[in-house]
């Protein structure tokens, strides 16, 4: 879902095939998965205190790692995995041309073997994983594996950051809200435990659309919040401004 309202147009560059941020620019012309809302809200979103190394699972063009750099201490480490090649390799230009090219290195890789070695070493992982079901058609295969639970099934997913996640790092994910709705009961079938949930409404007066959840293996009483993106005249709402302004221009 690639973010296109008038105040956000002038952050789009078509010609150049990617986003502009204030502080970076994301090229996504060789991604099957371009810059949408998902990824800035999970990138704004992902509680970072204490953490030390991230991981994101799933990276693509490297927004949500760029993010999570601007957002972090220079000594914070970030780890970005991406299995199609040719998005992982966009991803390592958009990180070379960025302030932070020392602190993000992507790795082109299935998650599987990447979890058989790097056993219980992140403070944080984050994903804007895939959501959709095999049967539903994509024009090619790596939106097919971008946006599709085959190559990477949400059982895997939690089992991946079972493996990757130290005794008290947090895992967060954004997704659909009914089916992040059946992804927080399969996590808590695996013995995750909600700390916050997030649950997102494009208006103030529309039904809610997208959900983020930040998991942890220890049990803790979860936080319930809320957030609508835009007003009834389609202006954003100062909670959503107040979540982007360090990264959307002209705010």
């Amino acid at each position: 879902m690639v973010i296109v309202s008038n105040q956000s147009k002038a952050n789009f560059t078509p010609s150049c095939g990617g986003f502009t941020f204030k502080q970076f620019f994301v090229a996504h012309d060789r991604c099957a998965m371009k810059v949408g809302t998902d990824g800035v809200l999970l990138g704004a979103w992902a509680p970072l205190a204490q953490a030390q190394r991230v991981l994101d699972i799933g990276s693509g063009s490297g927004l949500i790692a760029l993010m999570l750099a601007q957002r972090s201490a220079a000594e914070v480490m970030i780890d970005a995995v991406e299995l199609d090649e040719a998005a992982a390799e966009q991803a390592r230009d958009n990180v070379q041309k960025s302030p932070w090219p020392q602190r993000i290195k992507v790795y082109a890789q299935d998650i599987y073997y990447y979890a058989e070695h790097h056993a219980a070493q992140y403070d944080l992982i984050v994903s804007n994983p895939p959501y959709f079901e095999p049967a539903v058609a994509c024009r090619d295969q790596a939106r097919h594996n971008a946006r599709c639970t085959e190559t990477l099934t949400h059982a895997t997913l939690l089992k991946c950051a079972e493996q990757l996640i130290n005794e008290q790092g947090v895992f967060c994910v954004v997704l659909p809200y009914n089916i992040g709705t059946a992804f927080e009961i399969q996590a808590h079938q695996c013995g995750w435990n909600t700390a916050t949930k997030l649950n997102v409404s494009d208006r103030v007066d529309t039904p809610l659309h997208r959900v983020l959840l930040a998991l942890t293996r220890w049990p803790m009483l979860p936080q319930q919040q809320a957030l609508a993106i835009k007003l009834a005249d389609g202006s954003y709402t100062e909670d959503f401004r107040r979540l982007i302004t360090e990264f959307y221009l002209f705010y």
